[in-house]
């Protein structure tokens, strides 16, 4: 059996969708199972050689060069070029986690015998695509995923912890960077402004943090990094930019002591790798697209939030309201703290 899957990103949604894959892996050794994503998140999935535990490879999918130059020759040679590498695999079956139009016509292409999605996709337009639409069954995505990935495959799946690609490089760096101290990561972004708690809060967060006994770190994508550089002068010097790509991201977090942040890549991430986590929600429902990991978890939302995934550019008024007390008191139960 030849299984293909199509979650392209961004990080927190490929994260969400491992359980399942990691599931059905365990389930069946046998199978070839492969994966769609775009370039920034294939060291969710495989490591620099292209090997990984869960899946046996990746096929890249440059979204962001389709977004920015749509109609330009490099896109279409990329499509192309996708479209072959997808062919040439003669899958028995393609599963869209995304189920956006981009995702479903990827399935299209690659040619498989089947091609399954939700009946209510993310983008309406998706479902035409699909060979075979089924219902969305369970309260949090892992669990949709999980449930959609059984029903396609007919095999049964309860989502698993995951394990993710290890980089000698990375591990090496986090190492050096971390340098034997107690080391809370800070992920002050988000993938809108409504999902991203003041970072006027995330700085005076720092202060108490580094009073508790940790050093702080802002993990940024790059130097020039908005968010992450007001955090830090807004901490006084309490926290400090780090910044990594994802391989070293996912190194950094395992070592880190703990994770706060919003609802963003890098807590997912933390979640998965079993690293306590302080969530802080507002517009997204904790419910439906919270951390999913093995470790201890906290999430933060205040009862006044109403869900809405409009992409809008202040903080989320309930979000504005959670507290520097409350966060430092929810470290606080994880136990991580020498009273």
């Amino acid at each position: 059996m030849k299984v293909l899957v199509m979650r392209t990103g961004a990080m927190g949604d490929v994260l969400h969708a491992l359980p399942a894959v990691a599931a059905l892996r365990a389930a069946r050794p046998e199978w070839t199972i492969d994966w769609v994503v775009d370039p920034r998140w294939s060291p969710l999935l495989v490591d620099g050689t292209g090997l990984g535990p869960l899946v046996n490879r990746v096929h890249l999918a440059d979204t962001r060069l389709w977004s920015r130059a749509p109609m330009s020759w490099a896109t279409l040679r990329s499509v192309m070029a996708l479209r072959r590498a997808l062919r040439m695999e003669r899958y028995d079956l393609a599963v869209d986690m995304q189920g956006t139009l981009r995702s479903a016509v990827i399935g299209w292409m690659a040619g498989a015998k089947q091609l399954v999605g939700y009946d209510d996709p993310r983008e309406a337009a998706a479902r035409r695509f699909y060979s075979c639409r089924l219902q969305r069954s369970g309260a949090h995505v892992v669990e949709q995923g999980a449930a959609l990935l059984s029903e396609a495959t007919g095999v049964a799946l309860t989502a698993v912890a995951v394990e993710l690609p290890r980089e000698t490089w990375a591990a090496d760096w986090a190492e050096e960077t971390v340098a034997g101290r107690r080391v809370c990561l800070l992920s002050a972004g988000g993938g809108w402004g409504a999902k991203r708690w003041p970072v006027e809060r995330f700085g005076e967060l720092a202060k108490r943090l580094r009073e508790m006994g940790f050093a702080v770190v802002v993990s940024a994508p790059r130097k020039e990094d908005a968010v992450a550089t007001e955090v830090v002068a807004a901490s006084g010097g309490a926290a400090e930019v780090v910044v990594c790509n994802v391989a070293g991201l996912i190194e950094l977090v395992r070592y880190a002591k703990l994770v706060v942040g919003g609802d963003s890549g890098p807590v997912h991430l933390a979640a998965a790798l079993g690293v306590p986590v302080v969530a802080l929600f507002g517009p997204t429902d904790p419910a439906r697209n919270g951390p999913w990991g093995p470790g201890a978890v906290r999430v933060l939302r205040d009862a006044a939030s109403a869900t809405s995934y409009k992409r809008s550019t202040e903080t989320e008024a309930g979000l504005a309201r959670i507290s520097v007390d409350e966060v430092a008191e929810s470290v606080r139960t994880l136990g991580l703290v020498e009273l």
